[in-house]
């Protein structure tokens, strides 16, 4: 198996690896870190003190970054009549009834995000096993079954992400690109962590944050001081 190239060697030579930066240090280094012929996107690590296990526990939610996500996101909508319209009114990419099921029963997946009225999804669940695996199910606690869909479209299109901690406990974001600067990704970072914070579970005991790390898309990890959450999160 081959080692690292040139470029991330040298990238990750600008990382002190005993060190535990701050958001903004962490942040404008990821942003010096970038090597990449693509606009890179900040990544970041958030290792929680919970077991996602039990479901008192659980950590997921959505969050609208305020200065989106930095890509086109490809929506598709299950709805029927006038909610169908609703739907291409506000921007969605698709929508349909038996028509878009059956696409996508048959393997078509050219989107990134879905969204479903309620009255879809008897029909929307026989896709699980297509959609399930991709995490591209509708969900109602995510906001994305809901009658509401112009509303839904929106937000979506405008740079509201979901997350879900994975059974190792670690919460994995992309958070803007490169391209936004220091002072745009440090706003989305800012508004992640408030919503991380908000949603720490009652049943979790000890240090929420066990560790944190930043990096651009193809660049070294950047280890941030979890004692800094509380200082990005005072403003």
């Amino acid at each position: 198996m081959g080692g690292n190239g040139k470029k991330y060697r040298e990238s990750d030579q600008k990382v002190d690896k005993l060190k535990r930066y701050t958001f903004e240090e962490a942040i404008q280094l990821s942003i010096d870190c970038a090597y990449a012929k693509f606009n890179e996107s900040l990544d970041l690590a958030i290792r929680l003190g919970v077991d996602p296990r039990h479901a008192d526990q659980m950590v997921r939610g959505t969050v609208a970054l305020p200065n989106g996500v930095g890509k086109e996101v490809r929506v598709a909508v299950f709805a029927k009549g006038e909610k169908e319209k609703e739907a291409m009114d506000a921007g969605a990419d698709y929508a349909g009834s038996d028509e878009l099921l059956e696409k996508v029963q048959g393997g078509w997946l050219d989107f990134d995000k879905t969204i479903a009225t309620p009255d879809m999804m008897g029909a929307v669940g026989k896709l699980g096993r297509v959609l399930g695996p991709r995490g591209l199910m509708p969900n109602a606690k995510l906001g994305t079954v809901t009658f509401d869909v112009a509303r839904a479209v929106t937000e979506i299109k405008a740079g509201k992400i979901d997350f879900k901690v994975d059974k190792t406990g670690i919460v994995h974001a992309s958070v803007g690109k490169m391209e936004f600067g220091a002072e745009k990704l440090i706003e989305n970072v800012v508004t992640f962590m408030e919503t991380i914070q908000r949603l720490k579970p009652p049943a979790s005991k000890g240090t929420y944050y066990r560790s944190i790390a930043i990096s651009s898309t193809m660049g070294p990890g950047i280890k941030v001081d979890p004692v800094y959450v509380k200082d990005i999160l005072s403003r």
